[in-house]
């Protein structure tokens, strides 16, 4: 099928309407020997699924799952068009039931002039300084796509300023909801517009950006009691400024968005304004690097559609200041931003002892450090309730901006050394630290405090040939207990490699999930099988969790740029 816009046309319809109607604009601007260049890729992720009761398996009547997605794009100097087809009637386990399906959702074309002005129709991605308010993107690991579909304008006058101006309609899996967002966004860099500032090496930007949402206020019908109906805003704004300094080594950032009354899913429909401040300072220099930032977020969920929950119609984005955890048992419990609001901190040093000193040895050894912390708000009584202890049509809770609560939700303390020890032979080592709150993340549970330790080898065997490995334990006595991981990998360049690994629950359960890979590339191609068991749990990324549940099969994966 094909995904319809309201009116009820296809995509592939509207699509053409798009096209047909920039190329009319555009074409007296485009030579008539322009050259245009054909780009696109594939990715194709199959699971043909087996029954495991051991580990929990969903029963599936299809015989193959798979999302399949085939990218195309059309360059020139002035005009530019692309789609996307996507497959996914029969999706990979864990996605949810709307996601299903198949069509044409992402179509659009864009047409440039010299004069530092581009129109983009049809479906589009946007993101407002650090995308506080306005974030839109597609993360196909977690099922995101939240593009917009519209029109959207920038417009660069001079060097060092940008003008962004968009409006449209959110995607939420083959539909789109029924709120118009729109937005504008103003960039300058002074030091472009001020030439004392560059000729001091001195970079300054400053930002601001306005976003509003029109949802119609009767579209929901949300009730205190079964005679009082809430009153919903049906504009709702929210704006942003930041600053960025950066002068040598030293990178200062700082930034603050605001929302109007916003009542939704994540508030329980209360009518408390939400907001996000943030400073993230940073200093770099050959060999050493030092990052200190921190965040506190409240009320900031900002939807396309008010009365939904999941991973869905977010229209901005709250990043979470942790560590992206890349080893298999560090990420076993990962984080998720609070969509209720947080204190988030976090700082990391790196430095690199040099070659032939007492910690460098022969070829240098590289140090990393990284701490990071959240909890959550001091959150007091609620504010002007219309019912005793129900938050629905209130102003939400009383809070103080400095005051933290006293829950920790996420702790990690990481030690990291990166050593060659021989011209063959390198080893990364890592301590962590790690304490989650599975109660706030995951609503059961409690505190999970964990040690993890890796050892991650690579040798050359041969100038064609290596094998990497790893080791991994993690300490609990909370949860599962304990578990160990090890993965062996065989790569035979520039064509081959081959895995297999094993993550065995060594505490309560028992249970080991195994897998075997094979990998094959060639040019833009590179095709995957494979077998063994997942386990249940968190995907994250970016601060945003999908839940995927334990799977056990073959897999087939194929991907392809041209």
């Amino acid at each position: 099928m094909n995904i319809k816009t309201k009116t009820g046309r296809s995509a592939a319809q509207w699509g053409r309407s798009a096209c047909v109607a920039l190329a009319l604009v555009a074409l007296p601007l485009v030579p008539l020997r322009a050259q245009v260049t054909l780009s696109g890729s594939i990715q194709s992720d199959v699971l043909f699924p087996q029954d495991d009761e051991k580990i929990g398996t969903k029963e599936y009547d299809e015989w193959a799952l798979t999302n399949t997605y085939l990218d195309l794009k059309l360059t020139s100097k002035y005009v530019d068009a692309g789609g996307r087809f996507e497959y996914l009637e029969h999706p990979l386990p864990g996605f949810e039931t709307d996601f299903a399906g198949w069509g044409v959702p992402h179509m659009y074309v864009k047409g440039r002039l010299d004069n530092g002005l581009e129109l983009t129709l049809g479906d589009f991605y946007e993101q407002f300084g650090s995308g506080f308010v306005l974030r839109t993107y597609e993360e196909r690991s977690l099922g995101v796509d939240g593009a917009l579909r519209g029109g959207r304008l920038v417009y660069k006058p001079v060097n060092g300023v940008a003008l962004k101006a968009l409006s449209g309609k959110q995607r939420r899996y083959w539909h789109h909801n029924d709120a118009l967002v729109s937005g504008a966004d103003a960039e300058f860099a002074l030091e472009q517009l001020i030439k004392p500032l560059d000729d001091h090496g001195t970079r300054i930007t400053v930002g601001g950006s306005w976003v509003n949402k029109h949802e119609d206020a009767d579209a929901d019908e949300i009730y205190v009691d079964a005679t009082h109906r809430l009153n919903l805003p049906e504009y709702v704004n929210a704006w942003g400024a930041r600053v960025n300094v950066a002068k040598g080594g030293f990178d200062v950032l700082a930034e603050y968005a605001h929302k109007s009354q916003d009542p939704s899913f994540d508030n329980e429909f209360s009518y408390g304004k939400g907001n996000v401040a943030m400073l993230s300072t940073s200093y770099s220099q050959r060999g050493l690097s030092i990052l200190l930032q921190a965040k506190r977020s409240e009320g900031m969920t900002f939807r396309s559609r008010r009365n939904i929950t999941g991973t869905s119609s977010f229209i901005n984005h709250l990043p979470a200041f942790t560590h992206d955890q890349t080893y298999a048992l560090a990420a076993l419990y990962p984080y998720a931003t609070n969509t209720e609001g947080e204190w988030a901190f976090q700082g990391e040093f790196g430095y690199t002892f040099k070659k032939n000193t007492l910690l460098g040895g022969k070829y240098g050894t590289k140090l990393r450090v990284n701490v990071s912390h959240v909890r959550g708000l001091d959150q007091g009584d609620i504010k002007n309730p219309i019912q005793a202890g129900n938050r629905r049509g209130s102003d939400g809770y009383e809070s103080s901006f400095w005051k933290m609560g006293d829950e920790t939700y996420y702790q990690d303390i990481d030690v990291i050394i990166d050593k060659r020890l021989t011209r063959d032979f390198s080893l990364v080592l890592m301590y962590i630290n790690q304490r989650y709150n599975q109660f706030a993340v995951e609503k059961h549970g409690g505190m999970i405090n964990s040690n993890i330790i890796i050892a991650d080898g690579k040798y050359k065997i041969a100038p064609k040939m290596t094998l990497r490995c790893e080791l991994q334990y993690l300490f609990t006595d909370d949860d599962q207990k304990d578990w160990a991981f090890g993965l062996a990998e065989l790569s035979l360049a520039p064509h081959w490699m081959f895995t297999i690994s094993d993550m065995w629950n060594c505490g309560d359960t028992d249970l080991h999930y195994y897998q075997g890979l094979v990998t094959y590339s060639l040019k833009g191609h590179r095709i995957q099988g494979g077998y063994g068991r997942t386990r249940a749990g968190y995907n994250c990324s970016g601060g945003v969790c999908r839940w995927v549940p334990a799977s056990k099969g073959f897999t087939l994966s194929y991907n392809y740029s041209f």
